[in-house]
């Protein structure tokens, strides 16, 4: 059974950090693309940022970039992706999901992600 589970998130103020893990198993994940969305109160969910297999090759929305740093160790039946958050801003408030795409492509598109965690809250007050 694939489980995602992410952990981290809380409260913090405005220009604080936080560090999300994401932890993936009950199957191989090799090839795919993992990735972080977020969804905030009366919005719909958007991509965050997301990373290829290898990590080579990371992408981020444009109001993380910079703040934002998205990684991930692999094993065999496991995945650990992780999403450093600096300078964070009350509109960083959501709940984060962490998704697996094994499409290998449109990493933007949440309807590439097979696999969803449960959220976690991270609120960021002003």
């Amino acid at each position: 059974q694939v489980q995602l589970v992410e952990s981290g998130g809380g409260l913090v103020q405005a220009g604080g950090s936080l560090k999300l893990s994401c932890a993936a198993s009950g199957r191989t994940f090799t090839s795919y693309i993992m990735g972080w969305f977020r969804q905030a109160p009366g919005k719909e969910r958007e991509f965050v940022t997301a990373i290829s297999w290898s990590g080579s090759n990371t992408y981020y929305t444009d109001s993380v970039k910079g703040r934002f740093t998205i990684s991930r160790d692999n094993a065999k039946n496991t995945v650990n992706m992780y999403l450093q958050m600096n300078s964070l801003k009350p509109e960083d408030t959501a709940v984060y999901y962490c998704a697996a795409n094994p499409t290998g492509r449109y990493y933007y598109r949440s309807d590439m992600y097979y696999y969803w965690g449960q959220g976690t809250q991270v609120t960021v007050s002003s």
